[in-house]
């Protein structure tokens, strides 16, 4: 059994990524591995000085010291990297190195890339960074509307892949799904490099047969497309709307008959309403990698209306697993989920194939064993 070093940098508002770091480490223990890891909160923020912040997004000296020791002292078989932004730092891929130690890093978003992750300027998808400088990141102020933030980040990037950290201090890398492999080629990383594991979630069943109403389930924030879902659903009659969920976004959903803002649900909750409701809606802006709300749907049988974007085209299966709809166009939302609620049947279909889907390709064992596989790339392409 491999000893396992977990590592990530918590977000302030936990969210899929926080979720999945979760679920791998309680799937390890269950087939009896080994689980150490090194962890930080960004809650450390709201005591440091901006400088100090700034410098340790770049290089965390106290990430080398501490993660130098660590390795010591717990001797792990491969480190499986999550999150390292900000206060981890890639200072940590070099303290691995040192000591022979094999380095997995899984790509939840597309940091390495692009500044603000999501390849989203303005409300509109823009690549201009893949496979250049990120200057362009800093001019436009893409991190937070920043330009001090956007230049650190930038430089934090450019730094590390003129010395070659991503190419050369990381064993292997998990992507999602093909479409991040293909960004993340182009990006530079080695194409050798990059292995495909999916995200996973238990299975809690697939509810009813007879199902109504509709569901949103994520952050109420401009990229994940509230506004536009909203205006759809009250463009026409499309019996009741759950979202659950909370952001700055929700003040456009106040007042709006057959909508309930549900607020945040413990988990249970949720898959309640997976198990009863007719469809999931996916109406995101930007680039979705790997949606737990798609994965845990496809778990309950709900098929699920997307934004024809992205990885969105490949995870959703057009008729067959769900619909999907232009992205950002309320009048084509509107239309699929006017026919979603006239033809059931159909929806029932979609749900089941929804429901082979997740047998076939996201249940925990099958996450195992590929990430198994991984572990093993990782360790055999390391120099010992």
């Amino acid at each position: 059994m491999k000893r396992v070093l977990i590592v990530h940098n918590a977000y302030q508002q936990k969210g899929g990524e926080d979720s999945v770091v979760d679920n791998e480490i309680a799937l390890l223990k269950k087939h009896g591995h080994d689980v150490e890891h090194y962890f930080r909160h960004n809650d450390e923020i709201i005591n440091q000085s901006k400088l100090s912040l700034l410098k340790q997004t770049v290089w965390s000296k106290k990430t080398y010291t501490e993660f130098s020791l660590l390795l010591k002292r717990v001797k792990p078989d491969v480190i499986h990297v999550h999150n390292t932004f900000p206060l981890i730092s890639p200072s940590l891929y070099w303290a691995a190195q040192a000591l022979n130690v094999p380095l997995v890093q899984t790509l939840h978003n597309f940091r390495l890339l692009c500044p603000q992750a999501t390849f989203l300027r303005d409300g509109r998808v823009c690549e201009d960074c893949v496979g250049h400088a990120t200057w362009r990141g800093v001019i436009r102020r893409c991190y937070r509307d920043s330009f001090a933030q956007s230049a650190v980040l930038s430089g934090m990037l450019t730094i590390h892949r003129s010395v070659g950290t991503y190419k050369n201090k990381i064993n292997r890398y998990i992507a999602l799904n093909e479409f991040c492999k293909n960004k993340y080629i182009q990006g530079g990383i080695p194409a050798d490099k990059i292995m495909i594991k999916p995200n996973f979630a238990e299975d809690v069943g697939c509810g009813a047969e007879q199902r109504s109403g509709f569901l949103y389930v994520g952050r109420l924030s401009p990229e994940k497309g509230a506004r536009i879902f909203v205006t759809a659903f009250s463009a026409d009659p499309h019996g009741h709307l759950a979202v659950v969920g909370a952001g700055e976004e929700s003040v456009y959903l106040t007042g709006i008959t057959q909508l309930d803002l549900c607020g945040p649900l413990p988990q249970q909750e949720v898959r309640a309403y997976m198990r009863s409701s007719l469809a999931l809606v996916l109406p995101s802006i930007c680039y979705e990698n790997m949606p737990m709300t798609l994965v845990e749907a496809y778990s309950s049988g709900l098929p699920v209306i997307a934004s024809r974007l992205g990885p969105l085209c490949d995870l959703v299966e057009d008729g067959k697993t769900g619909l999907l709809f232009n992205a950002s166009d309320a009048d084509d939302l509107a239309k699929k989920m006017t026919w979603a609620v006239n033809n059931p049947e159909a929806m029932a279909e979609m749900g089941r194939n929804a429901r082979e889907k997740y047998l076939a390709e996201y249940t925990p064992d099958k996450n195992y064993e590929i990430l198994m596989n991984i572990y093993d790339e990782a360790i055999n392409a390391c120099p010992r």
